[in-house]
C-alpha cells in the first residue's frame, strides 16, 4: 500500500516537473518568438510608467501577445527596472525580447514628433511633423516662418511635451552668416554667439540636438563635421588639380555649390571652372560676384547691375584672375567631393538651358548659341507686373 502511494506520488511528481518544463518552453517561445504586429506602431514609454503598466498598454496596442509573459520575461532579464522615457518604433513581428531591449536601450526616440528648424538660403522655417508608423514617413503638422509669424498654438503645445525631438538642418550653400541669423531665431536653443564662423567651415547636414542645447557648441559640432569631410576628401582628390591646398579646393567647392542645384551636374560644373583656370582664363562667375556684394549677408534679391559686374573687387570673378579669397558659402559634401574630383571634359562654358539645369560647351561659338536659346526662353516667359 505504501509502496503504491509512493509510486503514484513520483509518478504525479514527473508529470508536475514535464508540465512546468513545458510551460518553461512555451513561455521561452512566446517572449523569443515572433509579435503579433503586423505593421510598426508607435509606442510611448510615460516617465514613471511602471512595468506593469507598460506591458498591459503594449498589450491593449497589439505590440506583445501576453503582458504577463512579458513582464515575467524582462525581470528574468533583470530588465524590468531599466525602462527608459521616450517614443519608440516598434516594427511588425518584433519580439517580447526585441520590445524590452528596445524599450530600455535610451537614446534618442524613434518616432512621435519632431520639430525640424530649416536654415536655407532664402527662409528660415520650423516644422513639426510627426512619424507616421504605418509608412515610416514624417507627415507635416505645422510649419512657419519664426523670423515673420508667431508660432501656432498646435506648436506651442507639442513644443512642452517631454518626449519631442529637436533637429537643426543647414542647406548646402547657406553662408556662415545665414546660419548664425537663423540659430538666433531657434528658441529652443541657449547661448549667445559673438562671432560668425570663418565662410565654408560648416558642414550642411542635419543635427540632433536637446532642447538648452548650447549654440556655439553646435556651431562647433557643424565645424569639426566639416574639417573631418574635407580631411577625407582631400586625401583623395585628383591629381594635378590647380589648387594646391584644402582651402583653396573649399573656395572652389562654394562656387559649384553655388552655381548649381542638380547632383549631377556639380562635376561638369567644376571641371568648367579647373579647366578655366588651367588655361589661365577668370572664372566669370556671379555668384562670387553676388558674395561681394552682400558679403554673405541675407540674398541679393536682383539681378546685377552692370557697374558691379565692372567694379575690382576680391570676389568679381570677371576682374580677377583666379580663385575669390576664399569661399562664397558652406558646400556640402558632393560639391566638395566635385571640386577634388571634376569630370574629365573640354568645357568651358555654361548657361541655363530653362530646365533648371545647364547647357554646356567646349568652344565660344556654341555657347553664344547656348546663350541665345536661353534668352529665347526668358523672352517668353510671363512677365511680372507685380500685380
Amino acid at each position: 500500500m505504501g509502496r503504491a502511494i509512493a509510486s503514484n506520488a513520483l509518478t504525479f511528481f514527473i508529470l508536475a516537473l514535464v508540465c512546468i518544463a513545458g510551460l518553461l518552453a512555451w513561455g521561452r517561445q512566446a517572449y523569443n518568438g515572433p509579435g503579433p504586429l503586423t505593421q510598426a506602431v508607435c509606442f510611448k514609454v510615460e516617465r514613471g510608467a511602471s512595468l506593469s503598466q507598460i506591458s498591459r498598454a503594449l498589450e491593449a496596442q497589439g505590440a506583445i501577445s501576453d503582458a504577463r509573459i512579458f513582464r515575467v520575461g524582462a525581470d528574468y532579464d533583470d530588465k524590468g527596472s531599466l525602462l527608459k522615457f521616450g517614443s519608440y518604433l516598434i516594427q511588425p513581428g518584433s519580439s517580447m525580447a526585441d520590445v524590452i531591449g528596445q524599450l530600455t536601450a535610451g537614446g534618442q526616440s524613434t518616432c512621435g514628433r519632431e520639430v525640424n528648424f530649416r536654415i536655407s538660403v532664402n527662409a528660415t522655417d520650423v516644422v513639426l511633423r510627426e512619424l507616421d508608423a504605418a509608412t515610416n514617413r514624417y507627415v507635416e503638422v505645422a510649419k512657419f516662418d519664426p523670423a515673420t509669424e508667431a508660432a501656432p498654438a498646435i506648436y506651442l503645445e507639442a513644443a512642452n511635451a517631454d518626449d519631442m525631438r529637436w533637429r537643426i538642418t543647414l542647406a548646402e550653400g547657406v553662408t556662415s552668416w545665414q546660419v548664425v541669423e537663423g540659430l538666433k531665431r531657434a528658441d529652443f536653443m541657449e547661448g549667445k554667439i559673438d562671432q560668425v564662423p570663418p565662410e565654408g567651415s560648416l558642414a550642411p547636414d542635419s543635427y540632433e540636438v536637446d532642447r538648452g542645447a548650447d549654440r556655439n557648441a553646435l556651431l562647433g559640432e557643424m565645424s569639426d563635421r566639416q574639417s573631418r569631410i574635407l580631411a577625407d576628401l582631400w586625401a583623395a582628390r585628383a591629381a594635378d588639380l590647380p589648387y594646391d591646398t584644402p582651402e583653396k579646393a573649399m573656395v572652389m567647392a562654394s562656387i559649384v555649390e553655388k552655381e548649381t542645384g542638380i547632383a549631377e551636374e556639380r562635376g561638369k560644373v567644376a571641371s568648367v571652372f579647373v579647366n578655366r583656370l588651367r588655361q589661365g582664363m577668370k572664372l566669370q562667375t556671379d555668384p562670387t560676384v553676388i558674395y561681394g556684394v552682400t558679403k554673405g549677408e541675407g540674398v541679393l534679391g536682383r539681378g546685377l547691375r552692370q557697374s558691379e559686374l565692372r567694379r575690382e573687387t576680391p570676389y568679381n570673378t570677371y576682374v580677377i584672375e583666379g580663385l575669390p579669397p576664399g569661399p562664397i558659402a558652406n558646400p556640402g559634401r558632393a560639391a566638395i567631393e566635385a571640386a577634388l574630383n571634376p569630370d574629365s571634359t573640354d568645357y568651358l562654358f555654361f548657361v541655363a538651358d530653362g530646365t533648371g539645369g545647364h547647357a554646356f560647351a567646349t568652344t565660344l561659338e556654341a555657347h553664344n548659341e547656348n546663350v541665345a536659346k536661353w534668352r529665347a526662353i526668358e523672352a517668353a516667359q510671363p512677365k511680372d507686373t507685380g500685380n
